[in-house]
């Protein structure tokens, strides 16, 4: 069979087409899960699947999913999915490009008569930013059983809603005999969401797994007194010891990995009145690497910090990690051969941000795909992939796909 190339100018209008449902005066999206917008959305996608003559299917978390027949319809479909979910303000491509080109794959099929030789199913999971219902990534994680789904149902948005409410006044609450329980492969194609691609010059990520974290709120605790009257010799200045202890976290952390990231990115000092010395500071450390043994060492340094610092009382709380979630070894290299069969400059990397795929991944075999973002930027309105790095990233699905097929 020839090479097949997916349709450029029909992807970037559908790209459109579904950015108009929230979008935003400057031009990003607000479509907060199970809104009005995310509903009329998910009319559309429904719309544009049964067009397509795909059966469209939602289960119990809302998550839908539109399928084209195969030949043997009996074996576990190839799965392309992702969200149509975003944050307040977000952009045009976030969660929603993953499910659009799955859509496009399933278009390209049909343009060339292509019956499968097993069903192909293109996926919306519900509430994967977890922007207005707290956790993200929520269905994923019910279908994975990382999350209880009774305790999901009861979380509430800012307005008191509940999810289970807000899914039930949605429409789009269905049967839990539809689950994702089963797949050939599970593909989801994103933007990167971070500077490497494009700082590279380098079309494709080939994503190879999604990295290990971990969160600890560091608490410092001194004594508040005048600012004016109490010589410096004398204080127990808590935001002076959390900054000391801030530099020695840059220090230790800077010099472990290259590829450690890590971040302060709360803090909270008590009183916070000016004439007052602070007598409590609470600060994050959050740090992310692939390697597990990194992070170890990380949880070593944070575990080896004073007590007292500055004569103030040094407390520390673990509050959340994750290890490596590491993608199927052989569906990551057909992806990246895929690339290699277009002609595209490609790099193995990992994902620094969460994604559907990555409790997906923890059941079915399943790898991801990345298209760069320019300047990095994402969780914003001015996030943007330029159309043809969009058109090249879903044709290394559609290659991917094709190669699944041949195999199955």
């Amino acid at each position: 069979m020839p090479k097949l190339f997916v349709n450029g100018a029909r992807l970037k209008e559908t790209i459109e087409a579904f950015a108009d449902y929230g979008r935003t005066p400057n031009n990003g999206v607000t479509r907060l899960s199970l809104s009005a917008e995310d509903v009329r959305v998910r009319d559309y996608f429904r719309s544009c699947c049964e067009e397509l003559g795909l059966t469209v299917a939602v289960d119990d978390m809302g998550n839908m999913y539109g399928t084209l027949a195969g030949e043997q319809n009996e074996k576990p479909p190839i799965v392309i999915g992702s969200h149509l979910d975003s944050v307040k303000k977000g952009g045009r491509f976030d969660g929603v490009l993953g499910v659009l080109s799955g859509l496009e794959v399933v278009r390209t099929l049909v343009d060339h008569g292509i019956t499968p030789k097993v069903p192909v199913t293109v996926m919306n999971f519900t509430n994967e930013e977890g922007a207005r219902f707290e956790p993200s990534m929520m269905a994923s994680g019910v279908l994975s059983g990382k999350f209880d789904k009774a305790a999901m149902l009861a979380k509430k948005d800012a307005d008191g809603i509940t999810f289970g409410e807000a899914l039930a006044a949605s429409g789009y609450e269905g049967d839990e005999a539809n689950r994702l329980r089963e797949a050939t492969a599970y593909l989801e194609l994103h933007i990167e969401q971070g500077p490497v691609l494009e700082k590279m010059e380098q079309t494709i990520g080939v994503v190879d797994c999604v990295v290990g974290m971990v969160c600890y709120e560091i608490e410092v605790t001194g004594e508040s007194n005048h600012a004016g009257t109490t010589p410096m010799g004398m204080r127990k200045d808590a935001l002076f010891a959390a900054t000391e202890l801030i530099a020695r976290f840059r220090e230790s952390l800077g010099a472990l990995d290259g590829e450690l990231v890590y971040t302060m990115g709360r803090l909270n000092v008590l009183p916070n009145i000016h004439t007052v010395i602070p007598n409590k500071v609470v600060f994050t450390i959050e740090a992310r690497h692939k390697d597990e043994g990194i992070i170890a060492q990380v949880v070593d340094i944070i575990h080896g910090l004073p007590t007292e610092q500055g004569g103030c009382a040094v407390k520390q709380t673990k509050l959340w990690g994750r290890d490596t979630v590491w993608f199927d070894g052989a569906v990551v290299d057909k992806v990246e051969s895929a690339a290699a069969d277009y002609g595209y400059s490609r790099r193995r990397m990992a994902s620094g941000a969460g994604h559907d795929a990555q409790f997906v991944a923890s059941y079915l075999p399943a790898a991801m795909i990345f298209v760069p973002s320019v300047k990095g930027q994402s969780h914003c309105e001015e996030e943007f992939t330029p159309y043809e790095d969009c058109e090249k990233g879903v044709n290394v699905l559609l290659g991917t796909v094709l190669s699944l097929l041949e195999q199955a």
